[in-house]
């Protein structure tokens, strides 16, 4: 259970170098740490090379080990980044690669945002519904005021035509935005970024809840439970009817997986 190679098609010509994956359940998941996505993704954008970078909590990395389409386009992003805690913990339990913390699709977006910001990268903002892009657009200018939203747009939720797609990916391109926050929701973000990988001139980020988050629509667990990994505590709170099954049934899967793996029985 080594190393997998970090590097893929999308990058190869270029002078990125992508953090090394480990193989969990199936799934490559990026050793990396805030600061180096940060850099990366800023350094990416700024260059104008396209890529897709997404965060993988349990829920995402057990719905990919079971699915092997989505388990194949998740191998070929350029990071998937240990979303949840567990995800992090895993990692260092089967690797010993020491992880001092997960990398939060939401506190990530800000943080690029920031960053974004201080350098002139502008942003689009890919996804929810109108009045939830609309809050998210004005709480993120009022946070980073010189943070340039080059674009936002609500898809339809339903499959694009081929002409919807076509257009969709052109209006982005003439943006010039150099980073692309997607928030469908899993694994519909991963499908279209994955689809769109080398067509959106821009480096694609899928931060999912985010939206929801920082547009305030939803309430973001407090630190001391996002530590201690009970974020899916705090959102099962929430909304109990939608995630009770979810939960009980991944959290689940986790742990026998992740019990399987470690004894050497399955190497997946």
């Amino acid at each position: 259970m080594g190393a997998c190679e970090g590097k893929q098609s999308i990058s190869d010509m270029t002078s990125i170098m992508w953090p090394l994956k480990y193989n969990i359940f199936g799934i490559n998941v990026s050793m990396t740490t805030y600061e180096e996505a940060l850099r990366l993704i800023i350094e990416a954008a700024k260059k104008g090379i396209p890529a897709i970078v997404d965060h993988m909590p349990v829920h995402g990395l057990i719905e990919a080990s079971r699915d092997f389409h989505l388990k194949s386009m998740m191998n070929n992003f350029d990071i998937v980044a240990p979303d949840g805690q567990p995800v992090r913990w895993a990692l260092n339990l089967l690797y010993n690669i020491k992880l001092p913390d997960r990398v939060y699709g939401p506190e990530l977006m800000l943080r690029l945002c920031r960053r974004a910001a201080e350098v002139g990268v502008g942003i689009y903002l890919y996804g929810s519904h109108p009045h939830v892009l609309e809050k998210l657009r004005a709480n993120l200018i009022q946070r980073f005021s010189s943070l340039e939203v080059v674009g936002c747009e609500s898809p339809p939720f339903r499959s694009l035509t081929e002409e919807e797609d076509k257009a969709t990916v052109e209006k982005i391109n003439r943006s010039n935005a150099g980073i692309v926050f997607l928030g469908l929701g899993c694994p519909k973000q991963e499908m279209f970024t994955y689809k769109h990988r080398h067509s959106i001139n821009a480096v694609q980020v899928c931060v999912g809840a985010a939206f929801d988050f920082h547009s305030k629509e939803k309430k973001m667990a407090p630190a001391w439970m996002q530590r201690g990994s009970l974020e899916w505590l705090f959102r099962l709170i929430q909304e109990p009817r939608r995630l009770c099954s979810r939960y009980f049934i991944t959290n689940t899967l986790f742990i026998s997986k992740l019990l399987w793996q470690l004894s050497g029985m399955n190497k997946f």
